[in-house]
Order: C-alpha cells, then structure tokens, then sequence
C-alpha cells in the first residue's frame, strides 16, 4: 500500500480540467467511500495506537508516525456506524484537512481512480448517511459516497468562526453597500463556518452548494444587471465540489466577459504549495487556506476595496 500514491505528484494535470482522483476505501462491510488523492499524504498499516486519557469518544489514540504525532479517528463511528474493531488488518489515510494533518482509520483500502468532477454528483436527499455525505459517484455499477469530512472534524474539535474585534474594526462596506457576497463550497458546515466569519463585514450573503449551481446563478444576476460585479463583491469558493470544480469555474468566469471582472478568492483545505500554481492557471485573484477567519475577512474585504479602486 505504501506505492499507491508514489506517481500522485505525476497527476497534478488532471487538475484544473475538472478532473480528479479518488482513493477508494471500506469502513465496515462492502460500501466503498472515496477521498480526493490530492488531501492524501500516506496510507499505511494501522500501526500500534497510544490511548491518551480525555480524548475524544471517536478518536482511537494518536500514532507516532515519521517523527510526528497524529490523532487516529475512526470514520466509521465518526458517521453513525460500530467501530473498527480488528486493527491488525486496518489502514491509517494519512490526510492534511484545514492546515492539520489527521490520520482517518479504515477497515480497508483499495485502489486509486480517475474520473470526472462532473460524475462528481450532489448526494441523493433522504439516503441514512446524507448528513455526512458532500457527493456521491458511481463505480462499476456501486455508489461511491464520498464524505464531510469538515463536518467530522468540526463534531470532534469546532473551529472558531468568529473575526477578531481588532480585523473587525478593519472592516467596511463603504462604497459595495449595494453588493453582496457569494459563496460556492458543497460542504454545509464549511458554508456555515464561512457565513459567520463574513457576516462582520456586513453584506449579504449567498451561497451556492457546487460550482456549476454557482456559475448558472452568477450567469443569472449578469443577465440582470448587464455585469456580475454591479451585484457581486467576490465570490469565495471552495475548490473540491461535486459536478463542477472550483478551478473550473474560476476559469469559466475569468474567460465569460459579463463574469471576468468578478473577483475569485479560493478557499480550499487542499494542500496550499499546490495549489498557489493552480491559482495562477486559472486566473483566480487569490487563495485562502481553511480556515482562519481573521485571514478570510480580510481577503475579501480587500478583494471589496479593489473594486473601487
């Protein structure tokens, strides 16, 4: 297991054509889930895992791993399901989500695949697992549920959403009262955590739940209004989404001329080295790590002022 991802670096390509690459993985019994290869560091056998007292109930131990301690959480019972229980014959995903590095227990993991962000599908309403699902697919005739991950992590350990008073101070509407905010990111608990931390500047807000009802809805207010940036201050958008991704609709709007002057700012728990060529290719004005308030609110408030500059 150690080689399935030593050609990832080779792949970066597929970025950017809505493209992507799924690592498929079992918890326990036959469903199969998928993570972006891209948020993958590692995958191992589960090695000895060290019980520290007070942690929480869905954390298994920490795992010292290459000189760092990493906190093991089972994703089973992390989505509703029994706990791994045979460790022996279990695999830690090793993943960097929102500036952090986690490990993720599995039952069992089985091989990479390339497809489409546009195969990428919303999950279907009313399915058990719905709550913890941003998109599903399907694999040799089997659906691939592909999970929440933000919303996990923020069930174990909640993130501060709110700007500090000294950034709020910084900010204003002056000149962009009449705009609003939009936020495209399929993830519920990231669109909440961005909508707190942006209501301190005080615009409206919208939100989109992928890339494409982004792009159709942005196409929508241009029609209205002749450009997008007479109603849209910035749009923040996530980069991973199911049908479209962030990288191809920040192109779609760079290179659509009622769209192109719209700023872009990403905001993605992607890997940020990677993704600062990426920001380039595909004109996007700027690329903020999840998720740090402070930073957030202050990106777009100056994404605000270049508007009137």
């Amino acid at each position: 297991m150690s080689g399935i991802l030593d050609s990832v670096n080779q792949r970066t390509q597929l970025v950017g054509q809505n493209r992507l690459e799924l690592l498929l993985f079992r918890l326990n019994g036959r469903q199969r889930f998928g993570i972006n290869v891209f948020k993958v560091r590692e995958v191992l056998q589960c090695p000895p895992l060290t019980a520290i007292p007070k942690l929480n109930k869905l954390v298994r131990g920490i795992a010292h791993i290459r000189g760092q301690t990493i906190s093991v959480i089972d994703l089973s019972m992390a989505t509703g399901g029994r706990r791994i229980e045979d460790l022996s014959s279990a695999f830690i995903v090793i993943a960097e989500y929102n500036r952090s590095v986690q490990g993720f227990l599995v039952g069992a993991v089985e091989r990479i695949i390339n497809t489409n962000w546009d195969a990428i599908m919303p999950p279907p309403q009313g399915t058990g697992r719905a709550s913890y699902l941003t998109a599903v697919t399907q694999v040799e005739n089997e659906l691939i549920e592909i999970l929440d991950v933000e919303k996990i992590l923020n069930e174990i350990s909640p993130l501060n959403t709110e700007v500090s008073q000294d950034v709020a101070a910084t900010l204003s509407t002056e000149g962009n009262e009449n705009k609003i905010i939009f936020i495209a990111d399929d993830s519920s608990v990231a669109r909440s955590q961005i909508k707190k931390a942006l209501t301190a500047i005080g615009l409206e807000i919208e939100v989109a739940k992928n890339g494409l009802e982004a792009l159709n809805r942005l196409k929508e207010i241009a029609a209205e209004t002749g450009d997008v940036t007479n109603r849209v201050g910035v749009l923040v958008s996530d980069i991973e989404m199911p049908e479209m991704d962030g990288y191809t609709l920040t192109a779609e709007i760079k290179n659509t001329p009622e769209l192109s002057k719209l700023h872009v700012v990403l905001h993605t728990s992607l890997s940020g080295v990677f993704n600062q060529a990426m920001v380039q290719k595909v004109g996007a004005d700027d690329f903020i790590a999840k998720f740090h308030p402070d930073e957030l609110a202050t990106a777009v408030q100056k994404w605000l002022v270049k508007n009137n500059g």
